[in-house]
């Protein structure tokens, strides 16, 4: 079920085609997401998409403190959705594998946090690559990213296969994994003192 460099192309394919057409985000074909876990893939992987153009957007130089804060909600809306997808890989993957077998190492990573440095890297590769080929930038600037890329596309490859290896482990029952909850306590107005202060201020005023 999972096959990390499947997944790996996947996040390729659709990264270049959103910066080709954005207002496209869900033009997937069943050869690109044929089961559920690629399908929640894909959109985690457009959370990602979505998050690095905002986190743009907000280091423009000229942005007003009304377009920061709107890009700063847009942001934390984003996360929440990134995190959400997260779990939903690691419950699909859980169910895929069965029962685990109780006294196989522990793994510290799950599947679906792995899934996300995945999506990140396949952003950072695409972006670098843009600017190893930018012609208006200089050609040390140029031999830098050429650089750059080659890590990163090292530092992806091996991360698939540590993702390949822990899955097929988790399938022979010589390690397992946990779903971990991503509790953001900024997100929940019970947990934020920020929110929660300001609604018992209200109150009482």
């Amino acid at each position: 079920m999972l096959d990390a460099h499947q997944i790996t192309q996947l996040h390729d394919e659709a990264t270049l085609r959103w910066h080709q057409d954005e207002a496209q985000p869900d033009s997937v074909t069943s050869a690109q997401a044929s089961d559920a876990l690629s399908e929640t893939a894909l959109a985690h992987h457009r959370a990602n998409f979505d998050l690095w153009h905002e986190e743009d957007k907000a280091r423009e130089p000229e942005a007003s403190d009304s377009r920061i804060a709107t890009v700063k909600h847009n942001i934390d809306k984003l996360n929440q959705t990134r995190n959400d997808l997260v779990e939903v890989m690691d419950r699909t993957l859980l169910d895929a594998a069965g029962p685990q077998n109780p006294v196989a190492p522990l793994h510290s990573e799950s599947p679906g946090l792995i899934l996300d440095r995945l999506s990140i890297l396949a952003l950072k590769i695409y972006h670098t690559t843009e600017e190893a080929h930018r012609a208006s930038a200089s050609e040390a600037h140029h031999q830098k990213n050429l650089g750059r890329l080659t890590l990163l596309e090292e530092q992806r490859n091996d991360l698939a296969a540590c993702l390949d290896t822990l899955w097929r482990e988790v399938l022979d029952g010589k390690r397992r994994f946990k779903l971990y909850r991503q509790m953001k306590m900024y997100n929940d107005p019970e947990l934020n003192p920020a929110v929660y202060t300001h609604k018992a201020a209200q109150k009482t005023g």
